[in-house]
C-alpha cells in the first residue's frame, strides 16, 4: 500500500516537544502509509532542529517565509487521498487502525466531515451527546453530528489537532480564500511587485489580517472554522471516531495568542526544554501510554523528561 495520508505538521521553538510528536505517531500509525511535511517557523534552536530532522529525513520540511503562501501551496500539491493536521506539541499514546478509518470514509462517503482521533464516547455521553454506533471491520466506531452538537470538541469541527480528512474536503474549505479575494495568489507571489512595495509600508500579517484570511497556524484554524460554521449546510453532518488516540500537552505558549491555562513552570519554557534536549533529555512518552489521558488539552501533570 502506497502513502495514503498527508501529515501536515507545524512548528516553532520547540524540537524536543516535535521529536515526542514524531517518535509517538510513528508508534501507533503505520509509517509507510505517512508523508509528513513539517511548516518549520525558523526562530530559535536550529542546530536542535537539524537533529530531529536527521532522525525522520523522510519528513519534507518547508522553512516558513510566508505561512499563508507556503500552507496554500502546499496544499495545492499534496496527492494523497487524506490529510491529517498537528501542532508540535501534541503526543499520541494508542494505535490507530487506518484500514477502519478508510473503510469508515468509504462507506459513509457522503455524511463524513472527517474522523476524529480526539473524541470519545465517554467524555460525549456525560454531555449529552447524540452518539450512533456502527461496525466497522468487526470494530465498533462512533459517529456525531457536530452540526447539532452540545460539547466544544465535537461542534468544534474543523481543527489542527488529530482529525483525519479527504483532501478534496480541505481544499474546498480553502477555496473561498482564492474566490473572495481573487487577487491574492498574484499578492502573494514572494517576488511580486506588490508584495515588495507593500512591505515597504507595513507587514504582510497586517495586511492579511484586514483581508480576513489567515498567517498563522491559529488564524488559519479559526478561519476554517468560522468558515464551517456559517456554510453549514454545505458541508458533511458528521464526525466519526473510535477512542482517544493523542491529546496537545500544554506547557509553554508559542502558537497560541491567549492566555493558555494550562502553561507549565518556568523549567518549561522553551529556553528551559532546549537545554535540557541538549543534555539528552527527551519526553516520556511511555508514561503517558501508561496514564492515558482523558482530554484532548492537557497540562504539565503528562510532561515528564528522560534521560
Amino acid at each position: 500500500m502506497g502513502k495514503m495520508i498527508s501529515n501536515v505538521v507545524f512548528t516553532r521553538n520547540r524540537p524536543l516537544q516535535l521529536e515526542a510528536y514524531f517518535e509517538s505517531l510513528y508508534r501507533n500509525i503505520p509509517h509507510e502509509l505517512i508523508q509528513t511535511y513539517l511548516i518549520y517557523k525558523v526562530e530559535l534552536f536550529d542546530e536542535q532542529y537539524s537533529e530531529v530532522f536527521k532522525r525522520f529525513s523522510d519528513c519534507i520540511v518547508i522553512r516558513e517565509q510566508d505561512f499563508h503562501d507556503d500552507f496554500t501551496g502546499l496544499i495545492e500539491r499534496i496527492d494523497t487521498k487524506y490529510i491529517l493536521f498537528a501542532t508540535d506539541d501534541v503526543v499520541y499514546y494508542d494505535f490507530v487502525n487506518f484500514a477502519v478509518i478508510d473503510e469508515t470514509f468509504g462507506r459513509f462517503c457522503k455524511d463524513i466531515f472527517g474522523f476524529s482521533l480526539r473524541l470519545d464516547r465517554e467524555s460525549l455521553r456525560k454531555e449529552n451527546e447524540v452518539i450512533n454506533e456502527v461496525e466497522i471491520g468487526s470494530e465498533n466506531i462512533y459517529e456525531v453530528n457536530w452540526k447539532r452538537a452540545r460539547s466544544r470538541n465535537a461542534k468544534y469541527a474543523f481543527e489542527l489537532n488529530s482529525t483525519v480528512y479527504t483532501t478534496s474536503l480541505v481544499r474546498r474549505i480553502l477555496e473561498p480564500v482564492a474566490r473572495e479575494h481573487p487577487v491574492l495568489k498574484k499578492i502573494f507571489e514572494r517576488e511580486s511587485f506588490l508584495v515588495k512595495s507593500l512591505g515597504l509600508i507595513f507587514h504582510m500579517k497586517d495586511f492579511l489580517a484586514v483581508l480576513d484570511t489567515f498567517h498563522d497556524p491559529n488564524t488559519l484554524e479559526g478561519y476554517c472554522h468560522r468558515w464551517c460554521k456559517t456554510h453549514k449546510r454545505r458541508l458533511p453532518g458528521y464526525l466519526y471516531f473510535q477512542k482517544l488516540c493523542a491529546s496537545a500537552v500544554q506547557i509553554n505558549r508559542v502558537n497560541t495568542t491567549t492566555d493558555n491555562p494550562t502553561d507549565g513552570l518556568s523549567e518549561h519554557t522553551v529556553q528551559a526544554l532546549n537545554e535540557k534536549y541538549k543534555q539528552g533529555y527527551r519526553l516520556d512518552i511511555q508514561a503517558i501510554v501508561k496514564n492515558k489521558p482523558q482530554a484532548t488539552h492537557v497540562g504539565r501533570e503528562y510532561f515528564k523528561l528522560m534521560r
